[in-house]
């Protein structure tokens, strides 16, 4: 993780090669291919726990107060917390999502109330990180880890819960100012916790808002969509899936773990590799990271909602300092 005030890197495109329309699926990509527009701008929110999405807001708010308005892109991909940030931000402005956040104040003594990006104290957030890196481990593939996580995840007791899923299900909807898929495009990512195979929901797919952003940040159990469960969209790809992004002229990614991926580099899936795909296709991308004085808030951290507010102080700071630098680049 870069410890640079500012924590971004601009990357060169290549001369433009054929490839999808901007947020196209892969079968119409097929069917269709183009060169990357340059009018086409995607916004990618990348999973990172509660803090994660804190921090999300915060850099969106403080490029908004800056002067510069990511939330109109014409793509916005979100996976695990950033898909509840994506949701947030179609629904209200940057400002009043960002002062929510400084506003909440946790009980002392008390266990905070459930959101979608942090459901269990920090022991446990330890445990589960530990057993899925030994399902990581133990996996040949990528597909095979997804096929892995997705059978741990219906064998816990609340894939069969129905109450459980019903007040997950509440709780993300609390946290979302809106429950209409926006007019913009949003793609969700998660995964299909019985076959592993990797899902996008749109505003086509017959999935509501509410119940793909359950999905996508459905961690530790498989969240129940009619005779479906899916479990996180961090396993898709990567923490921040920014490849759906292909045909895009000017990709914008935020990653709040960094662009780090506890799989092995050989399997592809870390956004290093995304990012060189992309700009084989011709997209122009931009990452920003956590700056290092913020690092402490993330990580096994990512899941203590008490550390929200900081975490979104500290994303509102680099909104504001990167303004500037990506108004040239957003145009």
């Amino acid at each position: 993780m870069n410890t640079t005030p500012f924590s971004t890197r601009h990357i060169n495109p290549t001369p433009a090669s054929p490839g999808p329309q901007c947020g196209q699926d892969q079968a119409q990509a097929a069917a269709s291919p183009r060169e990357g527009a340059a009018g086409d701008r995607a916004l990618v929110l990348g999973g990172g726990g509660s803090t994660g999405n804190a921090w999300l807001i915060g850099v969106i708010a403080g490029l908004f107060e800056a002067g510069l308005d990511v939330t109109r892109a014409e793509l916005t991909i979100g996976t695990s917390a950033g898909s509840t940030a994506a949701a947030q931000i179609a629904g209200a402005g940057p400002a009043e999502l960002l002062a929510a956040i400084l506003a909440e104040v946790p009980r002392q003594g008390t266990r905070p109330a459930p959101s979608p990006d942090a459901r269990v104290p920090l022991k446990p957030v330890t445990d589960h990180l530990e057993r899925t890196n030994r399902l990581i481990g133990a996996a040949q593939d990528a597909a095979d880890m997804r096929r892995r996580m997705g059978a741990a995840a219906l064998g816990m007791e609340s894939a069969s819960d129905v109450s459980g899923q019903a007040r997950w299900r509440a709780t993300v909807a609390a946290r979302l100012p809106g429950q209409s898929w926006p007019e913009q495009r949003v793609l969700i990512t998660a995964v299909d916790a019985h076959t592993g195979e990797p899902v996008v929901f749109d505003r086509t797919s017959g999935v509501s808002l509410v119940d793909a952003v359950a999905a996508s940040c459905a961690s530790g159990f498989a969240y129940g969509i009619g005779d479906n469960r899916y479990i996180d969209g961090g396993y898709r790809r990567s923490s921040e899936n920014a490849d759906l992004a292909a045909g895009c002229g000017r990709v914008l990614v935020l990653s709040p773990f960094g662009g780090r991926a506890r799989t092995p580099k050989e399997w592809g899936l870390h956004l290093a590799a995304q990012v060189g795909e992309l700009r084989a296709g011709g997209s122009k991308v931009e990452t920003v990271f956590p700056a290092g004085d913020a690092e402490h808030l993330f990580g096994a951290k990512a899941m203590d909602p008490s550390l929200r507010p900081a975490a979104a102080r500290a994303g509102h700071n680099q909104g504001r300092f990167l303004a500037d630098r990506l108004s040239e680049f957003w145009g």
